[in-house]
C-alpha cells in the first residue's frame, strides 16, 4: 500500500498528471458535445424521414 502511496505522490507530482487530467477533461466534453449533436441531428433526420413517408403515402406509393 505504501507504494501505492508513493507512486501516487510521484505521478502528481509530475507533468503526467496535470496532462492526464486535461486530456480527460477534453474527451468527456468532446463526448458531451458529440452526444447532444447526435441527439439534435436524429431528431431531425426523423422528422424529415416523416415527411418523405407522409408525402410518399399521399401520392399513394
Amino acid at each position: 500500500m505504501k507504494a501505492f502511496i508513493t507512486r501516487a505522490k510521484q505521478f502528481i507530482k509530475s507533468e503526467d498528471g496535470p496532462t492526464a487530467t486535461e486530456y480527460a477533461v477534453m474527451l468527456a466534453l468532446i463526448i458531451i458535445v458529440a452526444l447532444a449533436a447526435i441527439g439534435l441531428l436524429g431528431d431531425k433526420v426523423n422528422e424529415i424521414f416523416g415527411d418523405v413517408k407522409t408525402a410518399l403515402e399521399g401520392e399513394g406509393l
